[in-house]
């Protein structure tokens, strides 16, 4: 990932639960530490999902991760959750990434 770029994300997922809200936690995992990281958007109604969730409906959230020019040049692993109402998950993946200049 280079720095001063915004990256998109695509999340095709089913709910396994009923929502009124939705939102998004990002983190940046640095030597087993989670560091949160900011979004432009943690409202997961207004990045592509309908809401209420409905159990068993299928939803594609879309997203964008910017990755500031303040950052380090550092490898970590990206933690991105969905999270209900409830504080529970509607999702979550890790990916390893390298930032750059």
């Amino acid at each position: 990932m280079h720095k001063g770029q915004s990256y998109s994300v695509n999340v095709t997922f089913t709910s396994s639960t009923q929502s009124q809200s939705s939102k998004a936690v990002v983190h940046g995992i640095v030597m087993g530490v989670a560091i949160p990281f900011p979004i432009p958007e943690p409202d997961g109604c207004k990045s592509g999902i309908s809401c209420p969730i409905e159990k068993d409906k299928t939803y594609s959230y879309l997203n964008k991760l910017p990755v500031k020019s303040e950052y380090p040049s550092i490898k970590l692993v990206v933690e991105w959750e969905l999270k209900d109402d409830n504080d529970q998950r509607l999702f979550c993946w890790q990916i390893p990434v390298q930032i750059e200049s």
